[in-house]
């Protein structure tokens, strides 16, 4: 440990160059923000994909089928999936896209029944506008609040997207990402908007009573519609997101290597400007040691100097990441579904004490030169 005394003769070294620390600082940031931004991905697909004991919603599509617009089943399965044992509510779906490939800026409109809306917005938080105000009109949209915020929208606007021009009602908090970037709207009002006519939806949505039994019931409800005109293929929600969007969950999962080349190049750049640091400063510990100053405490604000660099680069860097993700409320969306980019507090402290330990780490190797320099050793080598 370093006495508080020494904070002084350690920030003085840091700033003694300050050409060389600033570019140290910004490489150093520039890595961090890399890193933050790949982990932030990572967060957004575990938050989407990975299924939890409480999870009891499950998927009906049609089979073989992907992108929203190429869904399409009668709306009278309705009846047939209530039936199913097991399952406890059923609520139809339209959904249209303005973009069924992968982006970052894509707006789904989700078309529910008037009388069935009140289970899909269970876990809703209404933060401006009311539901009353969308079953009023009837074509009213409630706004996920990421897409809200991203669009510049409020309450009492007129939207206008994918082809379908509503009114904003009101607009929702949920904890699920695929809430956060869609538009809930009337499902004939949909229909008629799109297709001209009712009775074709895109999906079903289906809660069961027991979470344990979701693959039992999946496996009922398509042995119903196996012979249908429209087969089904039903999964559970996280595991439905997780297969449309597996090309892209995958490249995600390779950009973890870019995350580990962020911190080998934040370890790279601060060992060297340290080494070049302590070249440079030869005759000065020479000095110190004069004074009496051990080796041992000479190489401890080495590495101080090292978690100073890895501190102040990591703060700028995580920061402006997070700043960056809160900011442009960013998720990666493909056939409508949503992947959201996360970074909470924890990825910044996280990241910080990663820059840190990078910085000590970085700074191990010349402090320990420089610690066994003896006082004749360091004024020949001046």
């Amino acid at each position: 440990m370093i006495h508080p005394r020494y904070i002084p003769l350690i920030l003085k070294q840091v700033v003694r160059h300050p050409a060389r620390s600033l570019l140290t600082l910004g490489g150093v940031a520039t890595a961090m923000f890399l890193f933050i931004a790949v982990q932030s991905m990572q967060r957004g697909v575990a938050v989407a994909t990975e299924a939890s004991a409480a999870d009891n919603t499950l998927v009906v599509y049609r089979e073989d089928r992907y992108c929203p617009f190429t869904s399409k089943l009668p709306e009278y399965y309705v009846s047939t999936i209530e039936k199913v044992e097991g399952v406890r509510s059923v609520v139809p779906m339209k959904v249209i896209v303005n973009n069924c490939r992968a982006s970052l800026d894509v707006v789904t409109f989700r078309g529910v029944p008037r009388e069935r809306f009140m289970e899909q917005a269970a876990a809703f938080r209404i933060i401006d506008g009311s539901i009353d105000g969308w079953q009023r009109r009837s074509d009213a949209a409630l706004l996920g609040e990421t897409l809200a915020r991203r669009r510049g929208l409020k309450v009492g606007d007129r939207f206008d997207a994918a082809g379908v021009v509503s009114y904003v009602a009101g607009i929702v908090r949920s904890d699920e990402p695929q809430d956060h970037n869609v538009a809930y709207v009337h499902l004939d009002f949909l229909q008629q908007t799109v297709d001209r006519k009712l009775g074709i939806v895109t999906q079903f949505n289906v809660k069961v009573e027991d979470p344990k039994q979701m693959t039992q019931v999946a496996a009922a409800i398509d042995a119903q519609f196996k012979h249908a005109e429209q087969p089904t293929t039903t999964r559970p929600e996280k595991a439905f997101v997780a297969q449309a969007a597996g090309d892209m969950i995958e490249l995600i999962g390779y950009a973890k290597f870019l995350g580990f080349g962020s911190l080998a190049a934040v370890l790279a750049l601060v060992a060297n400007a340290i080494v070049l640091s302590v070249q440079d400063r030869i005759k000065d510990h020479a000095i110190l040691q004069t004074l009496g100053y051990t080796g041992a405490l000479i190489g401890r604000l080495i590495v101080s100097e090292g978690l100073v660099l890895g501190a102040i680069g990591g703060t700028f860097g995580t920061l402006a990441a997070l700043g960056a993700i809160e900011w442009g409320q960013y998720s990666l969306s493909i056939d409508g579904l949503s992947i959201p980019i996360q970074a909470g507090p924890w990825l910044v402290v996280t990241g910080l004490v990663i820059a840190m330990a990078l910085g000590v780490v970085a700074g191990l190797v010349p402090a320990w030169q420089a610690s066994r320099r003896t006082i004749a050793s360091s004024f020949r080598a001046v």
